[in-house]
């Protein structure tokens, strides 16, 4: 059986003394819900075969935030290998968005688990931007290579 596959932007802007930030979303649901480090994510989502791996990236920002992707050139930043076996890659662009205004697409699931019912709840229930160090510290692990990625990426 492949690998599941996943696209997604991490979306960085430069700020004064040219400090760079990272968008992140805080994974929603029940299991997430008491978690701050190591409970934030990339915006990015599954990927078909024949769908080009940047469109669905572009999709997925769009659907896990409410705001469509940045214009802009993008850079690729490979693929990493999560903990539960999906294939990840990311794209970085520059961009520059209210983090405040973010609205995302849901999920349902069975909550409490074997009760019988059935819960609808966010993607993310929340973004912000964070710089690089924080950034590190509140990704999933399977994904923080990406910010090491993005800062060697920008210093070249």
């Amino acid at each position: 059986m492949p690998a599941r596959r996943s696209a997604g932007l991490l979306v960085y802007r430069v700020g004064a003394g040219d400090r760079v930030e990272v968008l992140l979303g805080h994974m929603g649901g029940p299991y997430w819900a008491h978690k701050d480090g190591g409970a934030w994510s990339i915006p990015k989502g599954e990927y078909l075969d024949g769908e080009p791996p940047l469109d669905a990236a572009r999709r997925e920002f769009f659907e896990e935030t409410g705001h469509p992707a940045p214009d802009g050139e993008t850079v690729d930043l490979g693929e990493a290998r999560q903990g539960n076996g999906k294939l990840v890659r990311i794209w970085a662009v520059e961009g520059d968005l209210d983090a405040t205004t973010m609205t995302s697409n849901t999920f349902t699931m069975e909550w409490p688990p074997g009760s019988g019912t059935i819960q609808e709840y966010p993607e993310f229930d929340r973004a912000a931007w964070f710089d690089l160090d924080a950034a590190v510290a509140m990704l999933v692990k399977g994904q923080v290579p990406f910010v090491g990625r993005l800062a060697e990426r920008l210093r070249s």
